[in-house]
């Protein structure tokens, strides 16, 4: 999903009691909907809705926002655009641009996407899904009793990481190879509870025969389960886009580009957490 363009001084969460959302859609309705959505997940918030790019510009000129969500396709541009002019406005270098598009995953297995945009969401989720992904950036809520499997062959990495996602209330299971990680998965795969975890969160290189691409092909073939029965996200610090697009077309939910930027990291695990629960019960096909 997105680049994650901060730095040192952008590391902490945004914890503004009352959010300053933009909302740039050139549909009427779905600017209302979003807003709609918007406001009763987060009682607070104050959103700017803008019918296109230059609407947006104006507003930006006018007062800071916390966060951007576009769609990708303007009246009078683009969201890749958008994402640009949102770098160049004052006091918004670091802010959260997230692009709306039914052609999301397209564009991302392509590696289109600038480094201006953070994030990106498939509108075939629906409004109340959007919701949820946003306020997961302004005001990131645990999940009681997630647990995550992380397969990480490097101490210090996994000690880091696995102290963020704890720190938001998630359980780690940490193994340090893929061959174990699908042991441990094997092991449960026949049991009323199986998977046994609720997402696997695993690196690309790591020692031992298999890589966390073999890992990923395993759990989407062998194990045969879908995005949704378990949420998979692949920690990267490869920048070569065909590998980043073989990822994403072998079933990765998504990916987190290294350095590890724990917003990013936390954001994306608890929206595919709740993702995963929304689809099921189908309230992300409602609007």
């Amino acid at each position: 999903m997105g680049n994650g363009q901060t730095d040192a001084h952008d590391l902490r969460h945004l914890v503004s009691d009352s959010p300053r959302i933009m909302v740039v859609d050139g549909s009427k309705l779905v600017r209302r909907l979003i807003g709609d959505v918007l406001r009763k997940q987060l009682p607070a918030v104050e959103v700017v809705a803008c019918a296109g790019l230059a609407e947006a510009r104006a507003a930006l000129e006018a007062a800071p926002v916390d966060l951007v969500s576009t769609a990708l396709v303007l009246p009078d541009g683009d969201g890749l655009q958008l994402a640009r002019v949102v770098r160049q406005a004052a006091a918004q270098r670091y802010v959260p641009v997230i692009v709306v598009s039914g052609d999301a995953q397209a564009h991302l297995e392509s590696r289109r996407f600038t480094e201006d945009v953070t994030d990106y969401f498939d509108k075939g989720n629906g409004h109340q899904a959007l919701a949820t992904f946003i306020r997961g950036y302004v005001m990131p809520e645990p999940i009681p009793g997630a647990h995550v499997l992380y397969v990480e062959d490097s101490r210090t990495v996994a000690l880091a990481t696995r102290r963020m996602l704890q720190s938001h209330g998630m359980q780690v299971t940490h193994v340090i190879s893929a061959e174990e990680a699908l042991a441990w998965l094997r092991e449960r795969s026949a049991g009323d509870d199986a998977p046994g975890v609720d997402l696997l969160l695993t690196d690309v290189y790591l020692k031992g025969e298999l890589s966390g691409r073999d890992l990923l092909q395993a759990v989407r073939g062998e194990l045969g389960y879908g995005k949704r029965r378990l949420p998979v996200l692949v920690m990267t610090g490869d920048e070569n886009r065909v590998n980043q697009m073989g990822l994403l077309r072998d079933g990765a939910n998504d990916l987190v580009l290294k350095p590890i930027e724990e917003r990013l990291l936390v954001t994306k695990t608890l929206f595919q957490l709740r993702l995963a629960g929304i689809r099921e019960s189908g309230i992300g096909n409602r609007e």
